[in-house]
């Protein structure tokens, strides 16, 4: 009996140490992606005062901030999704309990989220194999080159959103057998900081 309880809590030890690794990575990447936000303000000042002052105009730098806003939003979904910062409808959700909420999770993760993820990163590597064939660049004359690292972002996102969701339904299972999972990257978020 105790081989067999020391056996549950190592495997257990190990699914805390594989949720907390996918949280602390993408931890990281929110952090570098708040990073390139300040890019795109930057980079939208220069357009606008070059474009309306002095009357000069670059697509590349026109491309810069929408692709850097692109990839702001695709790596930074996992972010997010780990500080509980997606829009959610929870009329009933609010006021469940810890139960609930953990089977209405694992539900959602299992169900929807996953296997929608695993969908689009499949259809994805074609257009982003294509992509690299060709070196694809900017259809526009002047444009940025590189598109296929752009296109790359979508097959980046699908992987690092797909493991917060295991991480999440992870939690949530753990959750049902009574194991708490601490988030060790719960910190203060924007709606703390508003109050």
């Amino acid at each position: 009996m105790y081989k067999k309880e020391n056996l549950l809590n190592s495997k257990i030890k190990l699914l805390i140490l594989l949720i907390q690794t996918i949280d602390t990575v993408n931890q990281m990447v929110g952090r570098f992606v708040a990073w390139l936000t300040v890019l795109l303000v930057v980079n939208v000042f220069i357009v606008v005062v070059l474009r309306y002052t002095f009357s000069i105009g670059w697509i590349w730098m026109q491309e810069l901030y929408v692709w850097t806003h692109a990839v702001i939003f695709l790596l930074g979904a996992g972010y997010t999704l780990l500080h509980e910062g997606h829009v959610r409808i929870d009329i009933i959700y609010r006021d469940a309990s810890i139960l609930y909420k953990a089977i209405v999770n694992i539900f959602g993760c299992f169900f929807l989220a996953i296997p929608l993820l695993i969908l689009l990163f499949d259809r994805s590597l074609p257009l982003i194999f294509r992509s690299w064939v060709n070196l694809e660049k900017s259809a526009e004359a002047g444009g940025m080159e590189g598109v296929f690292l752009l296109k790359t972002m979508i097959g980046v996102f699908a992987i690092l959103f797909a493991l917060q969701f295991l991480s999440m339904l992870l939690r949530n299972f753990l959750t049902l057998f009574g194991h708490e999972v601490p988030n060790i990257h719960q910190g203060h978020t924007a709606k703390d900081v508003a109050l």
